[in-house]
C-alpha cells in the first residue's frame, strides 16, 4: 500500500504529516524550521526512510481565486529543487484555507498563541493530507 507524506512549505517552517499505512487518516509528525535545502531534506530524508513514504504531498498556496501567487511561487521552486533529490513522485494539492482551519480549530480548542505557533504548520500539512486522502477516496482531482 501506498504511504503518503503531507508538507506545508512556508518561508520558516516546514509542516510535516504522514498517512496512517492504510491511508485511512493523517498525523502530524514534526514542523521543521527551515535553515537551509541541505538541512531541511536531512530532516525530510529521515521521516521519508522512517515512515517509507511512497508519494510526497505538496500544499500549494493558491490565492482565494485559484491562481498562483508569490508563496505558491516559492513553494514551486522548493518542489523544484526537490524533484532533483527524491524518487517519490511529488503532486500538488490545493491548500486554500488550511492553515485558516488549522488555527480556528486550536483557537476553538482554546490551544495558547504561543502553543499555537509551534503546532499550526504541522496541522496544516495534517489539514493538506486530509484533504488529499479524502478526494482520493472519491476520485476528486487534487489541484
Amino acid at each position: 500500500m501506498t504511504r503518503y507524506m503531507a508538507l506545508d512549505i512556508g518561508d520558516n517552517t516546514i509542516g510535516v504529516a504522514v498517512s496512517d499505512p492504510l491511508n485511512l487518516t493523517a498525523q502530524g509528525v514534526k514542523t521543521i524550521r527551515r535553515i537551509s535545502y541541505k538541512k531541511d531534506f536531512q530532516e525530510l530524508d529521515d521521516i521519508i526512510t522512517t515512515y517509507q513514504v511512497d508519494v510526497i504531498v505538496v500544499g500549494l498556496p493558491k490565492k482565494l481565486d485559484g491562481t498562483i501567487g508569490i508563496q505558491a511561487e516559492k513553494v514551486q521552486q522548493y518542489v523544484k529543487k526537490m524533484r532533483y533529490r527524491y524518487e517519490q513522485e511529488i503532486i500538488f494539492q490545493d491548500e486554500r484555507m488550511t492553515t485558516t482551519m488549522a488555527e480556528r480549530m486550536l483557537i476553538d480548542g482554546n490551544v495558547s498563541r504561543a502553543k499555537r505557533k509551534e503546532v499550526i504548520d504541522k496541522l496544516a500539512a495534517v489539514n493538506i493530507l486530509t484533504t488529499f486522502l479524502d478526494k482520493n477516496r472519491t476520485g476528486a482531482s487534487h489541484e
